[in-house]
């Protein structure tokens, strides 16, 4: 079995997307994306295969080690960017191409008038532990 975080980048351009950004969708659009991704987890729970999951609210801060004991902080991300990380899922599968399978699903949930929103996903494998040497 190996881990990999599922990222979901929020693009607020609809360049980016298949569709137009989640800002202009309808309440009940967000709601059965919401939904969609709900019921792929509870299947991917049943199949051993979810680990976790949250969605990230597009507010957030800079924090730093500066050398003198107290991190400066900055705010960020920023609104006016267009990539904020919205979320993620970390799933538990036998090999890369169910990893990559269940990214597609992922991708597929849906956006404005129910149409799969064909999202990029970006799919990390976790770092496992280095070798062990033994002499």
């Amino acid at each position: 079995m190996a881990k990999y975080l599922m990222l979901k980048h929020y693009r607020n351009t609809s360049k980016s997307l298949d569709c137009a950004p989640m800002d202009q969708w309808t309440p009940d659009e967000v709601s059965a994306h919401i939904q969609y991704m709900n019921d792929l987890a509870a299947k991917l729970t049943e199949t051993g295969e979810f680990v976790d999951g949250q969605a990230l609210a597009p507010e957030g801060t800079w924090v730093r080690y500066d050398g003198e004991g107290r991190p400066p902080v900055t705010d960020g991300p920023f609104a006016e960017t267009k990539d904020l990380i919205a979320g993620w899922m970390a799933i538990d599968v036998d090999s890369y191409e169910r990893a990559v399978e269940l990214a597609g699903e992922l991708s597929a949930a849906p956006g404005p008038s129910g149409q799969p929103i064909r999202e990029w996903l970006e799919l990390r494998p976790f770092l496992g532990a280095p070798p062990t040497i033994t002499e």
